[in-house]
């Protein structure tokens, strides 16, 4: 039973008309030829993304929002959604790959056929709220997949890890008033979306960190926090909000984590899912903007997600 690699040519081609734009295509490629490098791709099983459907997007969604991106896409040109965020002609073709990676990867995993499984997909999700997009995000794909798990899968507990520098206030206002889910989200205050220091629910544990806090500071809040509430919610399957712009060499964020942070955050999940999930989760690229650090994060991320340092 392989783990499960999941992308799609459709992910490139989307890109928002400036070549300096920090969530540029080249993300994709420089992630897929670090694990090739690595040879992780060779322990994985690769999936094209399917297409989500409007029934899946909808369960993250709002009709009206998601008919509303889908009218959006320009023929030619690009469509500002926000200041840093455009469409192109492409872009709605990626978001519902991005959004069918998750969905496939959860079929994947809570069937068996994969013990767990990575996405190396874009556009991101986590900042995409139910009837709003933002922060590069059109459609929360971690969001999409978790919704999938408990709805169609029937899962009744659900963890969403989130480590990108970003919080994701898109997953926040869409799970902070579903007791299913518990999000644990960690953090740079005082930098974009400017918001999550205090929790819209009780099932929302939000951890702000000052900026350069630095790898010591991150994994005593992942310690301290984190697990505890992990191990008393007793997930049956872990979503990851798999951001990498918290390294100290991209300028996205100021936390100062480096690759070392990230293979022991993903250590401590891996342990969470063993103990209480049967090992399932399933990892959705979110941030990560430097590609140099990207590339060696990611492959630290999925070197332990799939076992391969054991």
């Amino acid at each position: 039973m392989l783990p499960a690699y999941i992308s799609h040519p459709d992910c490139l081609k989307h890109e928002m008309g400036d070549k300096q734009h920090p969530e540029s295509p080249d993300r994709i490629g420089a992630i897929k030829d670090m694990l090739l490098i690595k040879g992780l791709l060779d322990c994985m099983q690769t999936y094209e993304a399917p297409l989500a459907t409007e029934s899946q997007l909808a369960q993250a969604h709002s009709m009206l929002y998601i008919h509303t991106i889908a009218a959006m896409v320009p023929t030619e040109g690009y469509v500002r959604v926000d200041p840093d965020t455009s469409m192109n002609a492409y872009t709605y073709q990626a978001a519902l790959r991005a959004a069918g990676a998750a969905v496939l990867a959860t079929d994947l995993v809570v069937e068996g056929k994969a013990g767990c499984a990575f996405c190396n997909v874009r556009p991101p999700g986590h900042h995409a709220e139910r009837a709003a997009a933002g922060g590069f995000c059109f459609f929360n794909n971690v969001a999409v997949g978790i919704r999938h798990a408990l709805n169609v899968h029937g899962m009744e507990r659900v963890a969403l890890i989130d480590f990108d520098v970003h919080h994701g206030n898109g997953s926040e206002d869409i799970f902070y008033d579903d007791p299913r889910v518990l999000m644990c989200s960690i953090f740079e205050d005082q930098i974009y979306p400017f918001c999550g220091n205090r929790p819209r629910g009780p099932n929302m544990l939000n951890v702000a960190l000052p900026a350069r806090s630095g790898g010591a500071h991150f994994r005593a809040a992942v310690t301290e926090k984190w697990l505890p509430a992990l191990a008393a919610f007793k997930p049956q399957i872990v979503f990851i909000s798999a951001g990498f712009d918290g390294h100290r060499e991209d300028e996205m964020g100021n936390l100062g984590l480096v690759e070392a942070d990230y293979a022991w955050v993903t250590e401590r999940i891996v342990d969470v899912a063993h103990q209480h999930a049967k090992g399932r989760i399933v990892s959705c690229l979110e941030g990560g903007y430097e590609l140099s650090c990207l590339a060696r994060s990611v492959a630290a991320h999925v070197k332990v997600l799939i076992g391969a340092d054991s």
